[in-house]
């Protein structure tokens, strides 16, 4: 392993050096060969031209026996062959055979270029001595007339037998050359090498943890400066490193010491990690066991599929028979998932101790309010013009802490008891109901109040018909209360898995800062009207309570003077 990168090094230097060494040897051998025929070619046109003009003087005398004879002793002594033929083709002269019996030579492709050119040679097969040869040819002339030609050849196997000796010293050069090449090459490599194997020495170290780097690479080269970048570099992450075991050390002290119950889950929910508030909570917790060992509730695991979905849930739960508000989010993209657990208990303690003190309150002072106001009424034919308006101021108040008491104890009513008994109700009746009622008030006030239903049949829900209607009085008392001029819609409409109501006025809207509190208990957004209407400040907190006792949801859209739309969705049965 630690030589791999001089092994890819080297072998890389061997691959070129060995082709460039088969391409020089290939390359120079025929370079060599070629320059070598050549040379041979132009020392056998200079023995043709330097026999022509004996030979031209046997041929005009026609004397093609001595001729023969002549080409005969000239070629054992030259060690060439030599043929002097016609311009027809016929052969009347050869060193080598008889040329009675030799045939015809004017298709020879030296004789057509000797011809056509002055001068022509070729290397090919000889049918007459059945051997491969070199042929160069000349003509002859007489006053400008080709009269024959002269013939020149030379065995191939013998100019071969030369090239071979030629080719085995080439390679030898070839050979010693690129072996001193290789061994350049060997030391390049290792110089190259050298360092790289040092750094991946080091980087396994950092890997490991261990960020005291020592390397001593003495270069001025990129290699050099990669080794000091790289020791810098590792001087910084072990800076980095420690700052950041501090602040996860300091982390972990802050998670541990929270009172809330943290557990982080993979995908296959099983734990991860979890703070000392989880392990008080659940007992002796390992890291790898499935959160339901620990935790057993339905509604848990449920919350636990729609985190896995993409989306962080926030939900009340009991575990063990205490309160909990449970949190739950992705942590990365390693689809981990970390849960929140805060015990609620006390909190749940001090709402129930709100809320007995809230009914048992409004009990106490219903009676007492009830005195009052038969009182006022009696007083009424005792005292004078004058003393009759200070008695409807107190009835006016009397009137409105009346009516808090009552909507309170109405709100205590949902908050305990819920709902009783779930029937079939119809949604279309009531809403026809709610409006009946209003509509002379709406009329009185110049405005016109329509329901109008976007579903052919009637639709059924299950619950409670007065809560509903409750609501829905509610709603639409608010929109007439709070809408000097134009409109007030009721819709029905079917969604997705139920129905949805919308009460929408052309009022004087609400504020985008007060729309998200306008559902708590005794808020008001405009103190001043609402109190001069009677406004108690719990009508919307009672819609929202009665809502969610259906399983439903409550939005709202709101602009200032343009009007509200108040948006009820109910699940169908």
């Amino acid at each position: 392993m630690k030589d791999s990168i001089f092994l890819k090094i080297f072998l890389n230097f061997f691959i070129i050096i060995l082709l460039l060494a088969l391409f020089v040897f290939a390359f120079s051998f025929r370079v060599v060969k070629n320059h070598y025929i050549k040379t041979l070619v132009s020392d056998l046109k200079n023995l043709a031209i330097t026999l022509s003009p004996e030979v031209l003087s046997f041929v005009e005398k026609e004397r093609f026996k001595s001729l023969d004879d002549f080409v005969k002793r000239l070629g054992s002594e030259t060690d060439t062959r030599i043929t002097i033929v016609s311009v027809k083709g016929r052969v009347f002269a050869d060193s080598k055979k008889d040329p009675a019996l030799m045939e015809n030579h004017r298709n020879r492709p030296e004789i057509i270029d000797a011809l056509k050119n002055g001068f022509g040679y070729s290397i090919r097969f000889s049918k007459t001595v059945k051997k491969e040869m070199l042929y160069v040819a000349i003509p002859l002339k007489k006053s400008g007339k080709v009269i024959a030609f002269v013939r020149v050849s030379l065995f191939l196997r013998d100019i071969n037998r030369l090239l071979d000796k030629l080719k085995g010293r080439l390679l030898f050069i070839v050979v010693a050359i690129s072996l001193l090449a290789l061994i350049f090459a060997f030391l390049v490599s290792k110089n190259l090498s050298k360092p790289i194997v040092e750094l991946a020495k080091e980087t396994e170290k950092i890997a490991e943890g261990n960020f005291n780097v020592k390397i001593d690479i003495k270069r001025d080269d990129e290699i050099g400066l990669l080794g000091k970048n790289f020791v810098e570099m590792a001087e910084k992450l072990k800076v980095l490193f420690n700052d950041l075991k501090l602040k996860q050390q300091e982390l972990s002290n802050i998670i541990s010491s929270l009172s809330e119950a943290i557990v982080v889950l993979d995908i296959e929910d099983c734990i991860l990690f979890f703070n000392k508030a989880f392990r008080t909570f659940f007992g002796n917790v390992r890291k790898g066991d499935k959160i339901y060992q620990y935790i057993r509730s339905h509604t848990f695991l449920n919350l636990i599929d729609e985190a896995k979905k993409g989306s962080t849930t926030l939900k009340e739960i009991v575990i063990k028979g205490k309160p909990f508000l449970c949190s739950i989010a992705i942590v990365d993209e390693n689809r981990e998932y970390i849960v929140v657990l805060r015990d609620i208990s006390e909190f749940k303690n001090l709402e129930k101790i709100k809320k007995d003190f809230v009914s048992n309150a409004s009990h106490e002072l219903r009676t007492p309010l009830t005195a009052i106001k038969g009182y006022l009424e009696t007083l009424e034919d005792e005292v004078s013009e004058q003393g009759r308006t200070f008695l409807d101021i107190v009835r006016r108040n009397t009137d409105r802490l009346t009516n808090i008491v009552n909507d309170l104890l109405t709100l205590s009513g949902i908050e305990d008891r819920g709902i009783e008994e779930r029937v079939d109700v119809n949604l279309t009746s009531i809403l026809k109901n709610v409006v009946f009622l209003f509509k002379q008030r709406a009329e009185e006030k110049g405005l016109s109040l329509e329901f109008k239903n976007r579903i052919e049949s009637d639709a059924f829900i299950k619950g409670d018909p007065f809560k509903l209607e409750q609501a829905f009085i509610n709603l639409v008392d608010n929109a007439i209360k709070y809408t000097d001029k134009g409109k007030v819609d009721v819709l029905l409409e079917k969604v997705e898995r139920g129905f949805l109501v919308k009460v929408s006025d052309t009022g004087i809207g609400i504020p985008e800062k007060s729309i998200e509190r306008i559902f708590e208990r005794f808020y008001v957004v405009d103190k001043s009207r609402s109190k001069s209407m009677g406004g108690t400040g719990l009508g919307l907190s009672i819609v929202k309570h009665i809502v969610m006792l259906h399983n439903g949801d409550i939005k709202v859209n709101s602009k200032l003077q343009e009007g509200s739309s108040f948006s009820v969705f109910l699940p169908e049965k």
